[in-house]
């Protein structure tokens, strides 16, 4: 009788060990697959922030060629401007000549520094507003180096 219960105790305890090693296992593999699905969401996140990166960056150089463009413009034009300027046979029309032109480039450069202002900043908050949508992890995002733009000159 006493042969009956150890054996009786033995196979009780070996369905014990192998349902709890069972449990453990099924556990553990659902474990795996929540971090394996929460990591490729979580890759899905920082790529969507990358694609709001690269529409940003896209924004921006296209603003800044547009700004270079118009600063070389306003060179340009007051270095011809000057030159007819001091083509005058009158130190009064000299003067007159000398001031238009640099009266012209200062707004000029203003009209060519706000637009790029305007578009900098548009293209950063589009960007903010994106990045936001994507719901990343904290630190994903590189906003805090927008104060490292240019500001225009």
């Amino acid at each position: 009788m006493a042969k009956k219960a150890i054996v009786w105790l033995a196979v009780f305890a070996g369905l014990a060990v192998a349902s709890i090693a069972l449990v453990q296992t099924s556990t553990s593999q659902a474990a795996t697959s929540s971090v394996s699905a929460a990591a490729s969401s979580t890759a899905a996140k920082i790529a969507c922030v990358g694609a709001a990166v690269n529409a940003r960056e896209q924004a921006i150089g296209a603003a800044m060629t547009t700004y270079t463009v118009a600063v070389n413009a306003s060179y340009s034009t007051r270095a011809a401007a000057l030159q007819q300027a001091y083509a005058q046979t009158t130190s009064k029309g000299v003067k007159a000549a000398v001031k238009t032109a640099w009266s012209a480039f200062k707004i000029s450069m203003q009209s060519a520094r706000k637009a790029w202002q305007t578009s900098r900043n548009a293209s950063w908050a589009s960007f903010r507003k994106a990045a936001a949508a994507c719901k990343a992890p904290v630190g994903v995002s590189d906003s805090g180096n927008s104060g490292l733009e240019a500001s225009g000159q």
